[in-house]
């Protein structure tokens, strides 16, 4: 059974998840929008992504059984400056959900939670993941500019982008 704290920080956990997915699908309908279908495609499975973790959440809740709350999701912002503006923007949210998951990982072993400590090492090897994969993107926006053939080089390369295989299920 969770502690409470414990409950109440995983369930704030999932309104982030849900939001960073909002957040994703908002910046793939930008890109769309900006003729870079490469982009908006990864924006999508990205998207995709961030609800399975919210989902890995909403299940771990359960299986300890704990009781979900949902919250209300807060509108994502819609417009960007360009590619870069919109991938510098979505790293600095992975970090923000890093500090998250660190504050989650702090809390589970304050609170001597050893089975939530071993639920979210997955997360913590994910957001490594996550924003070494953003930040090559970054890096490349940065080095190609404002050329239109780079752009178009890079948009070609993410929509390449496989979906990601799930992680393991709790439930």
């Amino acid at each position: 059974m969770l502690k409470p704290k414990i409950e109440q920080a995983l369930n704030d956990q999932i309104n982030a998840e849900l939001y960073s997915s909002y957040l994703y699908l908002s910046m793939a309908a930008w890109f769309e929008d900006q003729n870079l279908p490469g982009m908006a495609g990864w924006m999508q499975l990205q998207s995709r992504e961030e609800y399975g973790h919210a989902m890995k959440f909403f299940g771990y809740i359960q299986e300890r059984n704990g009781r979900v709350r949902l919250a209300q999701i807060d509108a994502p912002k819609l417009d960007w400056e360009s590619p870069l503006n919109v991938f510098e923007e979505a790293l600095a949210h992975e970090q923000y959900i890093t500090d998250r998951i660190d504050q989650l990982v702090n809390l589970a072993v304050d609170e001597k939670d050893h089975a939530t400590n071993n639920f979210l090492q997955w997360f913590v090897t994910e957001q490594v993941e996550e924003e070494a994969t953003v930040t090559q993107i970054v890096d490349k926006l940065k080095v190609i500019g404002d050329n239109p053939v780079a752009r178009f080089m890079v948009d070609r390369e993410l929509a390449q982008r496989a979906p990601a295989p799930a992680g393991p299920a709790a439930g």
